[in-house]
């Protein structure tokens, strides 16, 4: 009797952290939350206005939506500094990799819709990717390798997950950077001429960092996703994603080209010299021109494209803690949402915590030392960009700069400290 006790309480203690699927569209509090402490919730305004007054940071939009109120929507400091332009809350950022997330979501799109599989071999759609290998030893001085031969094809779910042994130019490791700047792999940041299809097939002919499904390692994966979007979809990312999420979910202010109408609600991206001080971006930084939003472009990066507001992406993030709907419209089905959110991993990641299909997920050890709730889902952006959905409290976060690196990144971890601290 005493084993069955325990067994019980597992799952309950299990279920209790698994999105309840309550629907709620995002609206503006017509009442003070019962759950909120107000008081402990306005040192928020005391710690970023702080940090802006201190030139830490040049502007920062913070959202908090709970059990689909908003709570906390506002801009603090500057969107241009040399300008004294404010920060407002619809300010447009730079999201970056928030791009994946979407675009996981658009690979499920697929799925619930019986095109794809996750166990589909990527070389089914992109024929580079037939015949692959893996690194095995490499010459610096010359630039040469060798490599051995894998073990299993990269899969869809390889891809979703990041275990599929492909690295990121510009900021992976060593090696896989050479090896890929040497071929003009495309980072995903700015403008490129090539065809997306085309530079995933050419990345699909050089070597894996290693095995498929061996290790985690972030990477290119998003990217090459986006290529198959456009194979199976036969459209551009662009248009699949704004016909299949934008559109049905009112996200006006999502953009991989933003209309030139926006352009003035754009916010300036910053980052620090060697005296940590707060200057402009240039061109110069990893070669990435920071108007890229705002030029026409044609190569649509899975993993990094995308240009967005808070409310937007709080949005999304609503739709998955919905499971899969929101205002009336059916984005993914309940199980794919339930996939997503799932750990997908047979090791930690990170060292304590796991990895779903586009979002890193607390486990009970991240939790313990974090106030971030077991089961809440995450990540973030280059330019500045974070976000969290924690489906126990029924709360979504969102805390946007422009500003890396950034000596003072501290500041959202305090955030984080004094909003869990005024939930009562």
């Amino acid at each position: 009797m005493k084993y069955v006790s325990r067994i019980i309480f597992i799952v309950i203690s299990t279920v209790s952290f698994l999105p309840t699927y309550a629907q709620k569209n995002i609206k503006k509090a017509t009442v003070p939350s019962a759950s909120i402490d107000y008081h402990r919730l306005a040192n928020i305004d005391t710690l970023i206005n702080g940090y802006v007054n201190r030139g830490w940071v040049p502007g920062v939009v913070a959202l908090v939506v709970k059990d689909g109120n908003i709570i906390l929507h506002k801009g603090y400091g500057y969107s241009n500094i040399a300008s004294k332009k404010r920060m407002e809350p619809n300010s447009i950022f730079r999201i970056a990799s928030q791009t994946k997330a979407i675009v996981s979501a658009a690979v499920m799109i697929l799925y619930d819709q019986g095109k794809i599989s996750l166990f589909d071999p990527v070389s089914k759609y992109l024929p580079g990717f037939a015949n692959q290998t893996v690194l095995d030893h490499y010459n610096a001085a010359d630039t040469t390798y060798t490599t051995l031969p894998v073990k299993r094809a990269v899969t869809i779910k390889d891809l979703l997950t990041h275990t599929s042994g492909i690295d990121y130019s510009l900021i992976g490791s060593e090696k896989m950077r050479a090896i890929y700047a040497k071929e003009k792999i495309p980072v995903g940041l700015g403008v490129f001429e090539p065809n997306l299809v085309d530079e995933m097939n050419k990345l699909g002919k050089l070597p894996l960092a290693f095995q498929p499904g061996k290790e985690w390692r972030y990477s290119l994966s998003i990217d090459v996703l986006g290529a198959i979007i456009e194979v199976v979809s036969k459209t551009n990312l662009e248009d699949f994603l704004r016909k299949n999420i934008f559109e049905p979910l009112n996200m006006q202010d999502t953009w991989f080209n933003l209309p030139a109408s926006k352009a003035d609600r754009l916010t300036t991206v910053y980052t620090e010299d060697s005296l940590q001080h707060v200057v402009p971006w240039t061109k110069n930084n990893f070669g990435v021109d920071p108007n890229y939003p705002l030029v026409k472009k044609h190569y649509f990066s899975g993993g990094a494209g995308l240009s967005s507001t808070a409310m937007d992406y709080a949005i999304f993030l609503q739709m998955i803690m919905n499971g899969g709907s929101y205002n009336g419209k059916q984005i993914l089905s309940k199980r794919a949402v339930q996939m997503m959110l799932h750990n997908q991993l047979d090791f930690a990641f990170n060292g304590k915590n796991y990895f779903g299909l586009g979002f890193e997920i607390i486990s009970d050890k991240g939790s313990a030392d974090e106030p971030r709730n077991e089961g809440s889902f995450d990540w973030g952006g280059f330019f500045g960009t974070t976000y969290w959905a924690d489906p126990k409290e029924k709360m979504i976060v969102l805390f946007m700069t422009q500003l890396t690196p950034n000596s003072h990144n501290d500041l959202e971890s305090k955030f984080e400290q004094i909003l869990y601290g005024s939930l009562k």
